[in-house]
């Protein structure tokens, strides 16, 4: 039995760094003033047809969508946003606090073709920030996802851009669909069929041809109204005054039917065609749009495959071994050294031993294979005086170490605090 194509198993050395990853973005989201929360990963179909959009590739394509026993049509989520805004306005959030920040990490699902870094089941960093529509909130959150990419070490672009809102984007719409039209026999397939359903699209496409065509088609950042206009200029400010560098593009665009105004995505060069690591924007309208209070959020995702991978491409990071390996001779020092091994764990000592009888030579090579930050060894003679050998494995230096009724202080020592 084999992994389902696009399903990845992931081992114990690639584990240590994703608890890097999650451990950083938790601190740093935190240090935010952002809460976790945990949303299931099936939800009613009507969800994402509701807030992604139906004329998307996500949900005309791409969705684990079923119909279960009771016969209602169920899809594994896609992705993260509308989960979280169900939950935040089923359980009236908004009542706790003037703006809600939420995050949620977890398992997503699509059906696409599987390339590096994009999986069928993939696992995002979702964040949103619910309640206000200050474009200096747009700022923040923008400066917090380029925060988690600087800490982890990542070199990344920032590129900006608005989709305006619904008073000037119809006639954006139009003169893009028009541009489209005129020039549809010379666009792909799926461009072809986007033009007039979902023309924003189009200028998303990675294909060369369509990439060209593109170059003229007319830019939103001239359709936008006085207010549009005004909140981006605000959010260039703010972002200069954080001093995070940006790259204006016209042409990016989200994949999701809910965006307005400010949309961003986090780009590398080191992940070939997949050079996006995270990607948002506002979202004003879609929580009313799913039956909640009138209120603006925005929000991003961040891959955690593709931070995986760029972490892993740019450094060998070593698993964390145990504190202690306890290397034992002889039954009756396994029995004592067994009960001693649950009490240093007991203590919060990361600690191993052999259990299957091995000799010391091949004890000595599995706590180093571990990477045991000592050993400590025992056998029939160390019992009968009542001290035992310390080893650090670091600079191979040993201390004599007493085995006493009260393990107090031979429990310090083990843990290297005396």
């Amino acid at each position: 039995m084999q992994a389902l194509k696009g399903f990845k198993d992931i081992l114990p050395d690639e584990v240590v760094i994703w608890q890097r990853v999650e451990e950083k973005a938790r601190d740093i989201f935190q240090r935010f003033g952002f809460e976790e929360i945990k949303v299931p990963i099936l939800e009613r179909t009507e969800l994402f047809a509701r807030s992604i959009g139906e004329a998307t590739d996500i949900v005309e394509k791409e969705m684990y969508t079923f119909t279960d026993r009771n016969g209602e049509s169920l899809t594994m989520r896609p992705e993260g946003t509308a989960p979280v805004l169900r939950a935040f306005i089923e359980h009236a959030l908004h009542l706790r606090r003037p703006v809600s920040r939420l995050f949620t990490i977890g398992p997503m699902f699509r059906h696409e073709r599987p390339q590096k870094g994009r999986l069928r089941q993939f696992h995002q960093l979702s964040v949103e920030a619910l309640g206000a529509d200050h474009p200096r909130l747009d700022a923040e959150v923008i400066a917090m996802a380029w925060l988690l990419a600087v800490e982890l070490e990542l070199t990344v672009s920032l590129e900006l851009n608005s989709l305006g809102c619904p008073e000037c984007r119809p006639d954006y719409r139009r003169q893009l669909v028009d541009y489209l039209q005129a020039r549809r026999e010379q666009l792909c397939d799926d461009c072809k069929r986007r033009a007039s359903s979902n023309p924003l699209r189009v200028l998303d496409c990675k294909s060369a041809n369509c990439r060209r065509i593109n170059a003229d088609a007319p830019s939103i950042l001239d359709a936008l109204c006085g207010p549009c206009r005004q909140h981006l200029e605000a959010v260039r400010h703010d972002l200069d005054a954080l001093a995070i560098p940006y790259r204006l593009n016209p042409f990016m665009v989200r994949g999701l039917d809910y965006y307005n105004r400010t949309t961003f995505e986090l780009l590398t060069d080191a992940l070939g065609a997949q050079s996006a690591v995270g990607a948002g924007g506002r979202y004003d309208g879609l929580i009313k749009q799913l039956g909640g209070q009138d209120l603006p959020g925005i929000g991003f995702a961040m891959g955690m495959e593709r931070l995986v991978l760029l972490i892993q491409e740019r450094q060998q990071i070593t698993p964390v071994g145990p504190d202690l390996f306890i290397a034992c001779l002889g039954e009756p020092a396994a029995a004592y050294g067994f009960t001693l091994l649950h009490q240093c764990r007991s203590r919060g000592l990361r600690a191993a031993m052999d259990l299957q009888g091995r000799g010391l030579k091949s004890q000595m090579k599995q706590a180093d294979r571990l990477g045991a930050r000592r050993v400590l060894i025992l056998g029939e003679d160390e019992l009968n005086q009542g001290r035992a050998v310390l080893r650090d494995m670091t600079d191979k230096s040993e201390k004599s170490v007493v085995l006493s009724d009260d393990q107090g202080e031979l429990l310090s020592a083990l843990a290297g605090t005396n």
